[in-house]
């Protein structure tokens, strides 16, 4: 009876694995081959050539080694990408003993090119029929288990191009984010709105209400911060005549992790003069419906767990719901909520409402704390919620008939705000009333060179914020942001 544990087992096996790795690297330099060689020419990559499969082609392609065959002098080679995968027909006698005894040194995981003519096999494989093999960079590791592949949630966000290796799914969801994104720029461009980009380290973080991270400039001595909104620096190039203005921009906020929060994140900003708020409704709902359209096969996206099973559905069919954030509160709290004292409204969320309330909180802020815990998270089909008070989106405009509220909306999808849109506020003096309220003690956090720009004047205009991964989320199905993110920030790993 072995007196070793299993896990001392494992790392024996291990170990031997990399010895083994290690000794066929060796004895491809033997035999004057550069195990991680140079340029290699290719005509298709692998799952383009599968998909638009011609027979008794001549073709270069290569990737990585995915499975291998070995039946003697014969071997059958998948050559995998990020698309899909090709067969390969490899010979003894085809190759010649030289590169034969080369050949016989790869195994799964390594990158080779393979140069041949395409034919179909007995049992209808597209495939290639092997001239010469190019050994293109040696794995020194194990691959991925195929069948069960990543499935350590450590492994899975610490080392993504595990993940990407072994599991389809993740493969999948970021080529779609790609393609996503990418359609994005093209629908906005269509609608004449133009990229440009803004500064990450500003002097002043503003356009949100949120914690920085903080850093230094040396060569100007001066603290900075890494942005945590675009809004104020796109706002003046409204002042500048860029009457249609967008940003794909990545914002940091130095708080929570969660399953729906990284520090570091995508978002999407635009502005277009002279619209307002429902205009920028209308922008975005037909943006998102434009993207599950054309990615997701429809209007109704399906969420699913582990298993495959449909945990639920979202409906995108259009038109979506439009109603107001106090209508919505009433309907969960009460008619009269609005008639209550700040006092007994917090005795409500106490004793009838089961909402959590801290001492601290603003009256404002209890009645937001009632809307995200009983509206906001069991609200799975889109809704534009509008006309939110002014106290939680101090750049937005004061609505004409009720100054308490102004003209906004927050579009909430499976629990989630997904995108802000405001009629924007362009008021030099109430902008400034605004932000002193929000600052209080912290006068210097306001950024007085945007005051300065709005006092040239700012065109009336609507604008928009989309949380990017949290819509890639709602698209795909994912649960966790880290899905979505190909690196999430982690806690540094401890050995």
């Amino acid at each position: 009876m072995s007196d070793e544990s299993p896990q001392e087992e494992v790392e024996e096996d291990l170990d031997q694995l990399l010895q083994f790795r290690r000794d066929k690297l060796e004895k491809l330099r033997e035999l004057g081959v550069d195990p991680f060689g140079g340029k290699f020419e290719t005509t298709h990559q692998p799952g383009e050539l599968r998909e638009n499969f011609e027979e008794e082609k001549t073709v270069r392609v290569a990737g990585r080694i995915t499975a291998l065959r070995d039946m003697g002098k014969s071997n059958f080679v998948d050559l995998s990408d990020l698309d899909g995968r090709i067969q390969a027909f490899v010979n003894k006698g085809e190759l010649g003993d030289g590169a034969w005894e080369i050949y016989r040194q790869v195994e799964i995981g390594d990158w080779i090119g393979i140069e041949g003519e395409t034919f179909t096999t007995r049992t209808g494989e597209p495939s290639i029929k092997a001239k010469s093999v190019t050994v293109i960079s040696k794995s020194l590791r194990p691959m991925p288990n195929k069948f069960s592949g990543v499935v350590d949630p450590q492994i899975k966000y610490r080392q993504r191009y595990l993940d990407l290796i072994a599991n389809e799914r993740s493969r999948d969801i970021f080529r779609n984010r790609c393609a996503m994104v990418a359609e994005i720029r093209q629908f906005l461009g269509d609608q004449g709105f133009l990229e440009v980009e803004t500064p990450m380290l500003q002097d002043v973080p503003g356009g949100a209400a949120a914690q920085p991270f903080e850093t230094r400039h040396n060569a100007l001595g001066m603290d900075m911060y890494l942005r945590i909104a675009p809004e104020l620096y796109l706002k003046r190039l409204l002042v500048g005549g860029f009457n249609k203005v967008f940003e794909l921009n990545r914002s940091f906020r130095n708080e929570g992790i969660s399953r729906r929060h990284n520090p570091e994140f995508t978002m999407l900003e635009a502005y277009w003069a002279f619209a307002d708020f429902e205009q920028m409704a209308d922008l975005v709902e037909d943006m998102i419906c434009h993207l599950a359209e054309k990615f997701c096969g429809g209007l109704n996206i399906e969420h699913q767990d582990a298993e495959g099973n449909v945990t639920k559905t979202i409906d995108l069919s259009r038109p979506w719901q439009r109603t107001p954030y106090n209508d919505l509160i009433k309907g969960v709290a009460g008619d009269d909520w609005f008639d209550l004292t700040p006092e007994q409204r917090v005795e409500k969320c106490k004793s009838e409402l089961n909402v959590e309330i801290s001492p601290e909180m603003e009256d404002y802020e209890v009645t937001q704390q009632v809307f995200e815990k009983l509206v906001e998270e069991k609200c799975i089909d889109p809704i534009f919620v509008t006309h939110v008070s002014k106290e939680l989106v101090p750049l937005a405009k004061q609505n004409a008939d009720d100054d308490s509220i102004v003209d906004v909306y927050e579009l909430i999808i499976n629990g989630a705000e997904i995108s802000p849109g405001y009629s924007e506020l362009n008021d030099p003096d109430v902008q400034r009333a605004r932000l002193e309220e929000q600052a209080g003690e912290e006068i210097q956090k306001i950024d007085e060179d945007f005051l300065l720009a709005l006092e040239y004047g700012m065109p009336s205009a609507g604008g928009i914020g989309v949380g990017i991964d949290r819509l890639m989320m709602m698209l795909t199905g994912a649960e966790s942001i880290r899905d979505v993110v190909l690196f999430p920030q982690l806690k540094r790993k401890i050995d």
